[in-house]
């Protein structure tokens, strides 16, 4: 699985949101400056994680986003299912009724094991770690153009 874009950018902007957690809402356009992320293209990401009740919206003067809960109990693997969708590398591994040959396909198996891998490492991976780690990385730094 190739992670695109939409779901790099929002493990940026979540990230940003989780190093304002607990603070004031957070502005759409200063997590853009920030993330260097195109003002339209993070609304569009935004929205989907509202959606998703994973991020909440505030209107009027004192508006902007906010992460729905703690960045501890937000997994990366949220996040990226959010943007991306199913984790698993072929159809098949989600949904083996696709293909007559799921059953006796070796590769299949591989497969298998390879979404579990990219799974558990998304799933054991809170926005509080990503946090933890771009501290060690960037010491009193918000930006994060890297990800």
């Amino acid at each position: 699985m190739k992670i695109s874009t939409k779901g790099r950018y929002a493990t940026r902007a979540m990230i940003d949101l989780a190093q304002h957690y607990g603070k004031t809402p957070v502005l759409l356009k200063d997590i853009s400056a920030r993330q260097g992320i195109s003002l339209r293209y993070l609304e569009q990401i935004v929205s989907s994680l509202i959606a998703a009740r994973v991020v909440t919206s505030t209107r009027g003067p004192r508006g902007g986003v906010m992460l729905a809960r703690p960045p501890q109990k937000i997994k990366l693997s949220e996040v990226i299912q959010v943007m991306e969708g199913p984790i698993a590398p072929v159809d098949c591994v989600d949904n083996p009724g696709m293909c007559t040959r799921a059953p006796s396909c070796a590769a299949r198996d591989v497969w298998t094991d390879l979404a579990k891998a990219m799974y558990g490492v998304l799933e054991s991976t809170t926005l509080q770690d990503l946090v933890e780690k771009q501290e060690q990385k960037q010491p009193g730094r918000e930006v994060l153009y890297n990800i």
